[in-house]
């Protein structure tokens, strides 16, 4: 017989943002229990390469009732750290995490209603059943690796991986390396890899460029002092064209920035976005310049900003003179070909990104492309139905860890108000 146990709430994955909303719950008063596939923080321990920092800054580590509590509030620490962070947390706050317990499927009665205390059931891999009235999806958008398609029609003899399994230069063969993708892990795990004398190939893709510092003060401080933040989370901001790729704030060495322009200074050769294979051969578009030029673009666009919000709020700040900007002198065109022999290259990172993968939930609480169908990235299609981590929008600022402190409050709130209102009490449903 299938076991059977209840929780008021269920929450599926113990990053920051299931943790988040288990610890808002608990803040009011109600029951959550956490379903971890692996550990608390996996993603962040196990599934990134091992020299990663958190572009967001340490600032950003914040939990419910909890703030970054180290000596390096503007620093950048390291995916393992946050997770260690992440695990401090849920213990000292006593969360009920059970761990190494992936969900096969999740089920709602097709007969429940409004007054049920079971509209969901939770199907454990491992067996079990976990019935609730509220079920919290926080396995965000980072779930699922993407890898183009043309990747199959490549030499078996040239070592692929996503970078989600690469950790660090010693893991791949001797030879030069492709990273495909400009986005964070594409550039902090080129930088990386030419560091270690590694010849390196960079295929481009659209993000945006960021300075480092400006002004005396460091980006993410501006963001928190001016009160930038929805501005430079939000795809398109200042009327710009749509760049999806957020831009590296975090260097290792904790110096100077990190972009197209100065991993060309270090000898990364930049080369078009791939676009197609032709035998041994990548076929490119010709874009390396016309990609730096929009982000370079961002670029002055970010510091723009700061000078206007400085002026505006009367603040004295030293000027810099010239400004930061990327050094287009730096850039260059590749072409169209890239002959993998001829270039030594023996592996390829596929720095492309992640979707979100959502199987585990009924077919009809997601869109015909398996994306959940919400509102405003936390209300499911069904009553009782939350998803926590996902894009609101143009707007990436629900995916940031500190987000976990709003997200998980809004959902208990909801939480709160369905038990207020259910219990028929004259109760308010203001929380404080």
């Amino acid at each position: 017989m299938t076991a059977i146990e209840y929780a008021e709430t269920v929450v599926i994955g113990a990053g920051q943002q299931g943790c988040g909303t288990a610890a808002a719950l608990q803040e009011l008063g109600r029951d959550a229990l956490v379903l971890e596939r692996a550990e608390i923080g996996q993603a962040w321990a196990h599934e990134r390469w091992d020299s990663l920092l958190v572009g967001s800054g340490n600032r950003s580590v914040r939990f419910p009732g909890w703030d970054y509590d180290g000596d390096d509030i503007d620093g950048f620490m390291s995916g393992r750290e946050l997770a260690d962070h992440l695990r401090r947390y849920a213990k000292e706050r006593e969360l009920r995490v059970r761990e190494h317990t992936p969900v096969r499927q999740v089920e709602c009665p097709p007969d429940a209603d409004d007054r049920d205390d079971v509209r969901f059931r939770t199907h454990l891999a491992a067996g079990g059943v976990v019935e609730s009235r509220n079920l919290v999806a926080a396995v965000g958008g980072y779930a699922a690796p993407r890898v183009p398609g043309l990747a199959s029609a490549i030499d078996p003899a040239v070592r692929q991986l996503h970078s989600r399994d690469y950790r660090n230069p010693g893991s791949l063969p001797d030879g030069a390396v492709l990273v495909v993708g400009a986005g964070i892990s594409g550039q902090q795990i080129a930088d990386e890899l030419v560091d270690a004398g590694r010849a390196v190939f960079l295929s481009v893709g659209r993000h945006r460029a960021w300075p480092r510092r400006y002004r005396g003060r460091g980006l993410h401080e501006w963001m928190f002092a001016l009160a930038l933040y929805e501005d430079f989370v939000t795809v398109g901001a200042g009327g710009t064209s749509v760049l999806p790729g957020l831009p590296v704030t975090a260097v290792r060495d904790k110096s100077g920035d990190l972009n197209l322009a100065t991993l060309a200074a270090k000898g990364v050769v930049l080369v078009g976005s791939a676009r197609a294979v032709d035998g041994g051969s990548l076929l490119l578009e010709d874009n390396v310049v016309a990609v730096a030029e929009e982000s370079a673009r961002s670029f002055r666009e970010a510091t723009d900003l700061i000078d206007t919000r400085i002026r505006q709020r009367g603040f004295v700040a030293p000027e810099e003179h010239p400004a930061p900007v990327v050094d287009m002198d730096r850039i260059a065109g590749f072409g169209e070909r890239l002959d993998l022999a001829r270039h030594r290259v023996t592996s390829i990172v596929w720095c492309t990104g992640f979707g979100p993968d959502y199987r585990i939930l009924p077919a009809h609480v997601l869109d015909e492309h398996g994306a959940p169908l919400q509102q405003k990235g936390l209300l499911g299609a069904l009553p009782g139905l939350y998803y926590a981590g996902l894009p609101d929008g143009n707007s990436l600022a629900p995916v940031a860890i500190s987000a976990s402190v709003e997200n998980g409050r809004f959902i208990a709130r909801q939480i709160h108000i369905d038990h207020v209102l259910r219990s028929g009490t004259s109760a308010s449903v203001i929380t404080p």
